[in-house]
């Protein structure tokens, strides 16, 4: 999913609600519901993907055949970070560059800087102003995956997804730090097509 603020979708303000941002892509995403499909988010998208599910759900959608929540604490777990999205520029750009997954290009150049630091703030924002609802768990499956290095992200924290459905949950760590989708996509894609290998047979 291409959000608000992003790609092509650039001169749009970015989202910076979760609520206002999944009741937005339910109603975009109905008309390709017509096929078995999963979700998939890393970091923040986890989450969006995980209330996108409860969203569609609500909206008496299809549901997802699955659902794979990367480098993200289970919604129900608070997150205990200190707030950054309205640091001042500087201690800002410090805390995303020692997150890392922002190339220090971009963090440099004044121009690029300047076009990413509101999109970048929305992403925090979107973070930090998440709260979690008790609801009933999906029915879909959940495999969570997470970095063996990743200093943000326990795997018990990981863990804690299998609340979050009634059906089957596993879970991966891998090679690599918050980012690991990147340094180990090989084994991130071997995971996610043997876990839809019995739907696309069937597709």
């Amino acid at each position: 999913m291409q959000l608000p603020g992003r790609e092509t979708r650039l001169a749009e303000p970015p989202c910076s609600e979760m609520p206002a941002l999944v009741q937005a892509l339910a109603p975009a995403l109905r008309p390709h519901l017509d096929r078995p499909f999963a979700l998939l988010g890393h970091s923040l998208g986890a989450l969006v993907a995980f209330e996108l599910a409860r969203e569609l759900r609500r909206q008496q959608a299809p549901p997802p055949v699955h659902l794979f929540v990367l480098g993200h604490s289970a919604p129900h777990i608070a997150a205990g970070c200190a707030p950054v999205h309205r640091l001042p520029d500087d201690e800002f750009v410090a805390e995303v560059r020692r997150m890392g997954g922002t190339p220090d290009e971009v963090l440099a150049h004044a121009e690029l800087r300047a076009l990413m630091l509101p999109i970048l703030r929305a992403d925090f924002a979107l973070s930090e102003g998440y709260r979690y609802a008790d609801a009933p768990p999906l029915a879909c499956p959940i495999t969570a995956l997470g970095g063996l290095a990743d200093e943000h992200v326990s795997r018990e924290r990981l863990q804690g997804w299998q609340m979050q459905t009634s059906a089957t949950f596993s879970l991966h760590m891998l090679p690599g730090g918050h980012f690991f989708l990147h340094s180990a996509r090989p084994l991130v894609l071997e995971l996610v097509a043997r876990q839809l290998a019995p739907h696309l047979a069937v597709a």
